[in-house]
């Protein structure tokens, strides 16, 4: 008991904390040497066809050992679960489809263990503050849960609100979510020192982030502040709508707001049996994310089906109208749960707009300018091929929508990707602060609107959008227009002398081609003489040390042991060969 009659929720001992961390490095360990062996190692000593041969189960395996692992573990467990399953862009779908449960997968806290929190938090008994409470939760989360409520007769006539939910937080979750950041502070570590992924992206950076958010996310306050910011971006638009906040019931632990439970966004059922179109609210809420993240710089980075409800507008209401006629539907889309949302910088938010306007028009080149100018990629990055290959995707699947590239010959994909995986996999990538959240909220965007409409394409829905972008930015594209003449009037003016000097390195012989692939080639075939040079002086040195054995013992030993030297030449030159 503390000083004013409040209990303080249990913590972890030192013991259980311990035992958390263990397990979380354990398992992350487990995971990256088998990553290692197979991925890396086997295909580098010629083993790839062997380790590609059961790749699928064994993705399997660890998907479902840690998604028993986060069920046990909860906390940031489950948040890096729910991450991972919705990253289709990046991880193997055997991973992603294992890890989909942990969007419902959840299990609730014992109502004593909210109530002690809840008035610890309020300040007075749960009777006191509510005129009624009910111990079921209504939702259940990695970081806390949801019960819904009844104000008591002070609180609604000042509020304005009756019907309310009370969102709580676990017992003990900041001592389990110090444990987690630190074991993923650890892993991230480890991930700095293995070449291919530090080459690719800033591990640590990215763990940290990840604790920035987590942090903010068990900040109900923080939580709350976001609501009301969200609602002011979008007031007077009939097609959002955002619950309450009850200020005098909602503390860091604890957040108290207006219950707007409605129609789930993704329930067809319930949807077409109040006259709504699920094809309408895919668009209206792609419309609606598109806003968020290049028209406002504050969106919401966790839009799961969960957190969005479809409210139908009472008919009275003015601002409902038919939406044939070009009035606003007689629905709208509402927010909640604001833990997780994303700050788009003003020079971000140009990148992308930018880069939106390149994908409508099918532009390849100008969608690599628009990728570097949002710091994708560092400036050095050679580009070409990487234009090339987004020239021949759009040409082939530009304008398609999920149910037509449902259709085509997978063969055509593996190809497409096998041509161009080195290119992509050889580029200098890095990711700006926030390009994460808004990968994440753009995947989870799509994979609602394919599940509202199977022919959803995002295409269309991205056209209009950009169009209306580059009318709003009219003086911006004069000014990139005349830009662009200034730069081509300078390549023209110092062409003449960039074709003098060509043709005198022509003259000295000076002029080279470089050919990525080609160069790539001949590395390996090089690599692969050598290696068949240094077999033969094995074999050579084995059988000649075995035939003076019998004359020379001591002669003949020594040739068997020098062959191993070539031996390991032959064994390893593939592997420190493609490190350099």
């Amino acid at each position: 008991m503390t000083a004013g009659g409040r209990t303080r929720d249990a913590l972890p001992d030192d013991r259980s904390t311990r035992a958390r961390y263990r397990r979380i490095l354990r398992f992350a360990a487990r995971a990256l040497a088998v990553t290692w062996w197979f991925e890396l190692f086997l295909p580098r000593i010629g083993l790839g066809t062997l380790a590609a041969r059961g790749r699928a189960a064994r993705l399997r395996r660890i998907a479902r050992r840690f998604h028993a692992l986060a069920v046990d573990l909860g906390g940031l467990m489950i948040k890096v679960g729910q991450f991972m399953s919705s990253r289709l862009d990046v991880l193997p779908p055997e991973i992603t489809k294992e890890l989909e449960g942990l969007q419902d997968e959840v299990p609730a806290v014992p109502f004593a263990g909210i109530r002690t929190v809840a008035e610890a938090e309020l300040g007075v008994s749960l009777e006191r503050a509510f005129a009624s409470f009910e111990p079921a939760p209504v939702a259940a989360a990695s970081l806390g849960q949801a019960h819904r409520a009844v104000l008591a007769a002070d609180d609604r006539s000042q509020s304005g609100m009756s019907h309310v939910v009370v969102k709580v937080q676990r017992p003990g979750i900041q001592s389990i979510v110090d444990t987690d950041l630190a074991a993923l502070r650890r892993v991230g570590g480890w991930l700095r020192r293995v070449r291919v992924v530090s080459d690719r992206v800033d591990a640590p950076a990215l763990v940290e982030e990840f604790a920035l958010t987590s942090l903010e996310e068990i900040d109900y306050l923080h939580e709350a502040a976001n609501a009301e910011r969200f609602a002011a971006d979008f007031a007077g638009d009939s097609r959002v709508g955002v619950p309450g906040i009850v200020w005098e019931r909602t503390s860091r632990r604890t957040l108290t707001l207006e219950d707007v439970s409605a129609i789930k966004i993704t329930d067809h059922d319930g949807l077409r049996a109040v006259g709504i179109d699920p094809a309408q609210v895919a668009a209206v809420f792609a419309s609606v994310m598109f806003d968020q993240v290049f028209t406002h710089g504050f969106f919401h980075a966790d839009p799961h089906p969960g957190n969005i409800f479809v409210t139908p507008v009472p008919p009275t209401d003015a601002a409902a109208s038919d939406p044939a006629d070009g009035g606003a539907p007689a629905w709208r889309l509402t927010f909640i749960d604001f833990g997780m949302m994303g700050d788009v910088s003003p020079a971000l938010r140009g990148g992308l707009r930018r880069l939106m306007i390149a994908v409508a028009a099918r532009d390849g080149a100008a969608l690599v300018q628009s990728i570097r100018d949002v710091g994708v990629l560092l400036p050095s990055a050679d580009t070409t091929e990487l234009e090339r290959a987004m020239t021949q995707l759009f040409a082939r699947f530009g304008g398609m929508g999920f149910a037509q590239l449902r259709e085509v010959d997978p063969r055509e994909f593996r190809a497409f990707a096998l041509e161009f995986q080195d290119v992509v996999r050889t580029l200098p990538f890095q990711l700006p602060e926030n390009f994460l959240l808004i990968v994440r909220a753009m995947s989870l965007t799509s994979g609602v609107c394919s599940a509202l409409d199977p022919e959803f394409n995002l295409w269309d829905a991205v056209e209009p959008y950009a169009a209306r972008l580059v009318r709003d930015e009219g003086r911006n594209v004069v000014t990139d227009v005349v830009r662009r003449a200034a730069d081509s009037a300078g390549i023209a003016l110092r062409l003449p002398g960039r074709v003098d000097a060509l043709l005198t390195r022509v003259e000295e012989g000076r002029v080279s081609f470089a050919d990525p692939a080609l160069e790539k080639r001949v590395a390996r075939l090089e690599q692969l003489g050598r290696r068949l040079l240094s077999a033969a002086v094995f074999a050579g040195l084995l059988v000649g040390g075995a035939v003076l054995r019998t004359v020379d013992p001591v002669f003949g030993g020594v040739l068997i042991g020098a062959s191993a030297l070539p031996l390991l030449h032959a064994v390893l030159a593939g592997v420190f060969g493609r490190r350099r």
